[in-house]
């Protein structure tokens, strides 16, 4: 379990390891905090995005849609394998999950079945 990195760290770390970092408009205060706090952290989510084109991914993570506003991660990986950065804190990316495989995340022991939706997983991931 980890305490949420800051912004300008997440881009120090990035490009200490040689990877192309986009800021994306005001990604550095672009969050859904306002609906719960963010962390600890106790894992990664990684998505895949089915659009049309790099910019059409960023926006679309950055914006969200009707229905799901954004950002729904926190940087979005193009074919050239550069980082858009598009939010920083609590993301619309895990939703409700289960609370027994959270604690199988944070125990690194076996995953239980997917059951119930009884834990934010927004705040954890």
């Amino acid at each position: 379990m980890a305490k949420p990195i800051s912004a300008s760290k997440m881009v120090e770390i990035l490009r200490a390891e040689g990877l192309t970092v986009h800021e994306v408009r005001n990604w550095r205060t672009h969050n859904r905090n306002g609906k719960g706090p963010w962390g600890p952290v106790n894992g990664v989510m990684i998505h895949h995005t089915v659009t049309s084109g790099t910019a059409r991914s960023v926006d679309i993570c950055y914006d969200g849609y009707s229905g799901l506003p954004g950002p729904l991660c926190h940087g979005v990986i193009d074919k050239k394998g550069h980082v858009h950065l598009v939010g920083n804190g609590r993301a619309n990316h895990a939703g409700l999950g289960d609370g027994d495989v959270l604690r199988a995340v944070i125990n690194e022991t076996t995953l239980p079945p997917d059951n119930e939706a009884d834990t934010d997983g927004n705040r954890h991931f």
